[in-house]
């Protein structure tokens, strides 16, 4: 037996996988932002956290920021944390700091306020604007510096960890810390810095 609709045929398989497609569909979530995940580091406070939506699902205590604090006016080897809104653009799971999340830094807007204050020259801007613009990683190796992200402690001693700010500029957890995060971070993941 065939049902003829609007000249279509529809013979009953068809008609069932139809309705289970819509019945699947409208059983299914409606993404409304609940289900995104953001990384909240307070430098002031010393933590990080992992908000999911509104909801606060992770939180870490006493992590350690750049040995000179952090800052929007960042550049190569001052030791600052920078401030703003980031994300991962890379991880590595095999890093003298146990575990490794890389940030898109230098962002366009740290490249163009260095710009404006004539610390970048107009291509290394371009390079970076075009980074940005292909979804690629900006260049690591201007004035503002690079390799920054959140890591663990490796082989460094928990009790140094646990007193000072003692990076270069990245963010630093324990391992078991770190570890605990990996799987709230994926490439994209954003992170805002405060």
């Amino acid at each position: 037996m065939h049902i003829y609709i609007n000249r279509l045929i529809f013979s009953p398989l068809a008609a069932g996988l139809s309705i289970a497609i819509i019945l699947i569909l409208l059983s299914s979530p409606v993404s409304s932002g609940q289900d995104t995940i953001q990384i909240i580091i307070d430098t002031k406070a010393l933590t990080l956290k992992v908000m999911q939506g509104d909801q606060e699902t992770l939180s870490f205590s006493d992590i350690a920021i750049g040995r000179y604090g952090a800052d929007t006016d960042r550049r190569r080897g001052d030791s600052k944390t920078p401030l703003g809104l980031f994300s991962i653009a890379w991880i590595t799971d095999n890093s003298s700091f146990h575990r490794f999340f890389g940030f898109n830094f230098p962002t366009k807007e740290y490249a163009e306020r260095a710009f404006r204050e004539g610390q970048m020259d107009q291509k290394t801007l371009d390079k970076i604007r075009q980074a940005f613009a292909a979804g690629r990683l900006p260049p690591q190796d201007t004035v503002l510096g690079g390799n920054l992200g959140i890591h663990g402690i490796g082989r460094g001693d928990i009790k140094i960890h646990q007193q000072y700010n003692w990076t270069n500029g990245c963010v630093a957890l324990t391992n078991d810390q770190i570890d605990r995060l990996t799987a709230w971070v994926k490439v994209g993941t954003s992170v805002e810095i405060h």
